[in-house]
């Protein structure tokens, strides 16, 4: 009888024990396969927590929108090693991928979606001859920036989105992006570059393994901006949801920016004038004319949300541009 009680003691053990390497195992860094497509996502994953957002209010070097620091905590997440390149993004503006061409119409519906709208192929080389293949992909608005994680969930079966300001900026104090003793070994901007970005990931990753967090171009975040959000900002995984058009948030600085924007801290923000060398009328939902300095990069929550949650999410991003 002992015997059979340490025997079964024993195998519970084992259970658990492969139950938990199981789950460590589920929370690594990988490599996103899309379905039909010859490009793939390095994934970096992000063990969530709570840090200090924003700067102390008596910091005089800082802007009043960093201000003042508060408490946030961000959940588990995957974050894209690097940003968005011309060749990922190109894929989904130029390939065809629609509803129809989906075999299984059941298995869109269970991931929240009911149709994947393709981007408007630009007018003119939205590179500027900045060079395209893997450096990073820019002016784009931040709607496209979210159907392409759109497009990206029903490639590949789980939700991405683009991540919050806190995660955003989590991942870039806790990487110590901005603390290295040479900014010019980890981002490329004014003073060492040839006014326009680079490849991604020539520079050095941050402590996490994520390359060009800051400079090289800024990056959409799902925020809509607004300079005293901190004073009444929530605690948990906090979104300031937007409800107009202008100004959205980006993050991380550019190529074209001094060193004082490239900071964990630091927030940008949209602006009308990124479409002023746009001839259509109405002007593209899909492309900014005048923003060769803003790109993305996707986040993959550990927590999935509900395919009514992602249904929801989807039309949101649609109203928010009076595009329903």
């Amino acid at each position: 009888m002992k015997l059979n009680y340490f025997i079964k003691l024993g195998l519970a053990f084992l259970l658990l024990l492969k139950s938990q390497l199981l789950v460590a195992q589920g929370f690594n860094n990988y490599t996103q396969d899309l379905k039909g497509e010859i490009i793939t996502i390095e994934m970096v994953a992000v063990k969530g927590g709570t840090f200090l957002m924003g700067v102390n209010a008596d910091d005089s070097t800082r802007n009043d929108d960093e201000k003042p620091s508060h408490e946030v905590n961000v959940g588990d997440f995957w974050m894209g090693k690097y940003e968005i390149n011309w060749e990922q993004y190109d894929t989904f503006v130029f390939g065809e991928f629609g509803p129809e061409k989906f075999k299984d119409i059941k298995a869109l519906n269970e991931l929240g979606i009911d149709a994947v709208s393709g981007a408007t192929p630009p007018y003119v080389d939205m590179s500027f001859n900045m060079g395209k293949g893997t450096a990073p992909a820019v002016n784009m608005t931040q709607y496209a920036a979210i159907m392409y994680c759109k497009w990206l969930t029903s490639k590949t079966g789980v939700f991405y989105r683009l991540p919050t300001e806190a995660e955003w900026e989590y991942v870039c104090k806790k990487g110590k992006t901005d603390k290295t003793s040479n900014l010019k070994n980890v981002a490329w901007y004014d003073e060492n570059t040839n006014n326009k970005y680079e490849k991604t990931g020539l520079k050095e990753a941050n402590s996490l393994g994520i390359h060009d967090l800051l400079g090289n171009v800024s990056e959409w975040v799902m925020d809509q901006y607004d300079t005293n959000f901190y004073k009444s900002s929530p605690k948990v995984n906090p979104w300031n949801k937007p409800t107009e058009l202008y100004p959205r948030v980006v993050r991380g600085g550019s190529w074209k920016d001094t060193k004082d924007k490239l900071c964990c801290t630091a927030r940008g923000q949209s602006k009308q004038k990124w479409k002023r060398r746009d001839p259509q009328i109405p002007k593209s939902d899909w492309w900014h004319t005048n923003a060769p300095f803003v790109g993305f990069r996707v986040v993959r929550p550990k927590a999935q949300p509900s395919k009514e949650e992602i249904k929801t999410y989807w039309l949101n991003a649609i109203e928010d541009y009076g595009l329903n």
